[in-house]
């Protein structure tokens, strides 16, 4: 199974492409944006004419009112990558969402359901008090997680407050991984910053130009939660203050943009670190995609000769 990983604007779908038309293979969605089918111009979703070129799968699947967990996704890529390595073909992972990532390769924390009336009171509460507690709760994930990471720090709190156990601890006992079932062929695209951030620019002004403003305005009608994922998508808010009247187009674009290159700068920072240290890492540009990476992507593993 290959694997290209990377933050956004990285080149990964182009080069997952490549290699898909290479190889006959079947590209499988990693991106945690691009599983709703409420957001295909926000979230980069493949278009009709990439469909026809090679097969995509997992893109658009859910609806933004359900939402999708990492479990729930993982369960359904697990499924999805079977099914293609049984017809012979290569299954190519592509996306940038690191826990969808590690929940599929490393397996899942066997947390229990969080009580409701904890995760209420939780979600409720400003980031500033759920750290508080947390610092009290589970010393060693408030010194891991960044003060301003509101998810992560809830998602902390709740267990430890509801389990009686950290976070840490569940996650020890990951199981259902796939990593050592199969044999990886990783690359993680880490290009300059200065030309991924460029390129997030010029692709948030593509989005907007391609209908997103009207994209957000379908996903608001629905009068969907402001909690759930979809909603907090990279450039929805943003895009949202326009259609309500909080500030002119050009001021939205400007915020999308800084929005979606924060997002990079948090992904480039975890695809540099948190991944295994012999996945190959990519830092030049990868465009036009580059002959070498589809080579090296598309060896035969072994067994394969």
């Amino acid at each position: 199974m290959a694997v290209i990983a990377g933050p956004t604007a990285s080149g990964k779908s182009a080069l997952a492409l490549a290699l898909a038309e290479a190889v006959n293979g079947v590209i499988v969605n990693a991106d945690s944006a691009q599983v709703y089918a409420d957001l295909p111009i926000l979230s980069a979703a493949p278009s009709e004419e990439e469909r026809e070129r090679a097969e995509h799968r997992l893109y658009g699947v859910a609806d933004g009112a359900v939402g999708m967990s990492a479990a729930d996704w993982a369960e359904r890529a697990r499924q999805e990558i079977a099914e293609v390595q049984s017809s012979g073909r290569l299954p190519i992972l592509a996306g940038g969402t690191g826990l969808y990532l590690r929940t599929l390769l490393d397996g899942i924390a066997p947390v229990p359901a969080i009580d409701p009336a904890v995760r209420a009171e939780v979600r409720a509460a400003d980031v500033a008090t759920n750290r508080e507690r947390l610092l009290v709760a589970d010393p060693e994930a408030a010194a891991r997680i960044g003060p301003a990471d509101s998810a992560r720090i809830a998602r902390a709190l709740e267990v430890v407050l509801s389990t009686g156990r950290p976070l840490a601890e569940w996650q020890r006992e990951r199981s259902g991984g796939i990593g050592a079932l199969v044999e990886l062929r990783p690359l993680i695209l880490l290009p300059p910053r200065e030309w991924l951030y460029w390129r997030c620019d010029e692709r948030f002004t593509a989005m907007i130009d391609a209908g997103a403003v009207a994209e957000v305005e379908r996903l608001l009608g629905r009068g969907l939660s402001s909690s759930l994922p979809v909603m907090r998508a990279i450039g929805v808010r943003e895009i949202a203050a326009f259609i309500c009247g909080e500030c002119s187009l050009d001021e939205a674009i400007a915020a999308g943009q800084q929005a979606t290159r924060n997002y990079a700068k948090r992904q480039y920072t975890w695809f540099a670190h948190q991944p295994p240290a012999e996945w190959a890492r990519f830092s030049d540009v990868p465009f036009p995609v580059r002959a070498e990476l589809v080579e090296a992507l598309s060896l035969p593993l072994r067994g394969e000769e």
